[in-house]
């Protein structure tokens, strides 16, 4: 049986487990989650693995990027299976703060994300969100100071907004984005996938079908408009109320009308039920 991770809840307890690794001359990868963990987290810390010596895990329900009317309180929190997960999979620390440790009294500062955040993507329907990943995240480098920190693809504006704020911040730290996990049937893993109904996860499955629909028709020459057109009415044809379907310099995020606006990437969000789910592929 595997070893349970170390895990702490305070800064200073953290700094010190941090630099007794650093005595090591041990390369460091984080790997940021809100716990609820699930195989795509566990390929995140595979990823992290093969990068690093030693990787830490944080585990933190972040406040600050939940609007009053979403899904703070009740999103997931699965403890216990979550140290099990990570020790199986030889985690060193498990950085696991409360709130007021993460934003004591008197906390006053916020980092402000633009260029990627202000896509017109999830931007444009949570406009809180990504300042408040940008806070959080920027609170967890500079705690942890870690060589590496690896996201999911599956959120692919965020990717951009934490690779362009670790850059413009002279940040240290390398982000690195792996590639989203899906079930057998293609819907991407997530740990909000927990909210749907039977009925809603089978019908979830038209995202990425709708997706792949499209970028096989851009591939094959069709017109981007019309093909991307094709995927958002699979979709909402489907019964879900679609937020956006979007097609997207990778890079940049900028909007592409053709193939040759550079490497493509097809962003869906769309509710179905009271579940809002999120996705994106490259064309």
């Amino acid at each position: 049986m595997s070893p349970s991770p170390l895990i702490v809840r305070t800064v200073p307890t953290l700094r010190r487990a941090v630099d007794n690794l650093r005595k090591r001359k041990a390369a460091i990868a984080l790997v940021p989650t809100m716990g609820a963990l699930h195989d795509g987290h566990v390929s995140l810390v595979r990823l992290a693995k093969r990068r690093a010596s030693r990787v830490v895990v944080s585990i933190f329900v972040n406040p600050t990027q939940f609007a009053p009317t979403e899904d703070f309180g009740a999103y997931p929190r699965t403890w216990k299976a979550d140290i099990a997960k990570l020790a199986a999979e030889d985690v060193d620390i498990v950085w696991h703060p409360d709130v007021k440790a993460m934003y004591p009294d008197g906390f006053a500062t916020r980092i402000v994300p633009q260029g990627p955040a202000l896509a017109g993507l999830e931007d444009r329907f949570r406009p809180h969100f990504f300042g408040g990943v940008a806070t959080v995240v920027g609170k967890l480098f500079t705690q942890c100071r870690p060589d590496f920190a690896i996201f999911g693809e599956k959120d692919f504006q965020q990717l951009r907004v934490v690779t362009q704020m670790a850059r413009d911040l002279d940040l240290g730290v390398k982000v690195i984005g792996s590639r989203t996990v899906r079930e057998r049937d293609g819907l991407a893993m997530s740990s909000r996938n927990v909210y749907l109904s039977p009925e809603e996860r089978q019908t979830a499955t038209v995202l990425y079908r709708a997706m792949k629909e499209s970028a096989r028709r851009i591939k094959a020459g069709d017109a981007v408009a019309p093909a991307m057109a094709g995927g958002a009415e699979m979709i909402k044809a489907a019964g879900f109320a679609l937020d956006y379907y979007e097609i997207r310099h990778a890079e940049t995020l900028a909007p592409a009308t053709s193939r040759k606006d550079g490497p493509l990437r097809i962003l869906v969000a769309a509710k179905l039920g009271n579940t809002r789910l999120i996705d994106n592929i490259a064309v």
